[in-house]
């Protein structure tokens, strides 16, 4: 491992990525007032994999803080994705920390979804801080609410039967799920649907029954979306003919 990189020397590494004419689009699709280099992903992903290989966990945290405290977008990118690792030597609550810290900076899906991956690592490594995490929702920042759901996503996903703590905590983040169901926000809305879809996969049951208690209290988009795979569209008959008068809806 390399003893140190600076913050210019990430800088510099990331600039000459830049693909040029790009930073207008990008800056236009992801709605950013910040600095945008147009900085293609897969690049991005490639300088941070080197970046991991070579700097020890502390170097990492503390060259993330600093990419973050940049506030350009890609440098933002970056510092999620070096500490994007399911496997960090413990101690990691310095990885956590800081990965929670930007959390109140959120303000546009990119940047936030990028940090959650990397704090889904750490949530992973070590549940209990779920505990910290169900205070966001209560937040009156709207992103921070959000990043409860996206942060905790990887318990929709386990393929094997869950562990009745697991199935515990499916059952407190639901419990979220329903207190945002009144909350109007397409973002929320949106990482409702996210999350009970996501379960419905390998928990359709649990899904099902979210749904049937509230998804009529959902945006119909949210609902459409929420829904997607436990109740697959059907079309019913008219008693009369054989004529299909639409679609069947289990919550009609």
């Amino acid at each position: 491992m390399t003893t140190a990189m600076t913050l210019d020397d990430a800088l510099a590494a990331l600039r000459a990525e830049i693909v040029p004419g790009r930073a207008e689009g990008q800056a236009e699709y992801h709605k950013q007032s910040r600095e945008v280099l147009g900085i293609p992903n897969p690049a991005i992903n490639d300088l941070t994999k080197t970046w991991r290989a070579a700097l020890s966990v502390d170097k990492r945290v503390t060259l993330a803080d600093a990419l973050w405290q940049t506030d350009v977008f890609e440098a933002r990118l970056a510092a999620a994705k070096l500490l994007t690792q399911a496997r960090i030597r413990p101690p990691d609550d310095a990885a956590w920390a800081l990965i929670a810290s930007w959390v109140p900076d959120f303000d546009s899906w990119a940047i936030a979804d990028h940090a959650c991956m990397a704090g889904q690592k750490r949530l992973m490594a070590d549940p209990s801080r779920v505990d910290e995490v169900e205070a966001w929702t209560r937040s009156d920042h709207m992103w921070t609410r959000r990043a409860a759901l996206v942060i905790t996503l990887p318990w929709t996903k386990q393929n094997f039967p869950p562990k009745p703590d697991e199935e515990a905590l499916r059952d407190r983040v639901l419990g979220w799920c329903e207190g945002y169901v009144e909350d109007g926000d397409w973002f929320i809305q949106k990482a409702i649907a996210w999350w009970v879809r996501d379960l419905s996969k390998h928990d359709p049951n649990r899904a099902r029954a979210f749904l049937k208690a509230h998804g009529k209290r959902l945006k119909p988009f949210a609902r459409k979306e929420a829904e997607k795979y436990v109740f697959p569209p059907r079309r019913r008959r008219h008693p009369r003919s054989d004529t299909a008068t639409g679609p069947w809806h289990p919550l009609s």
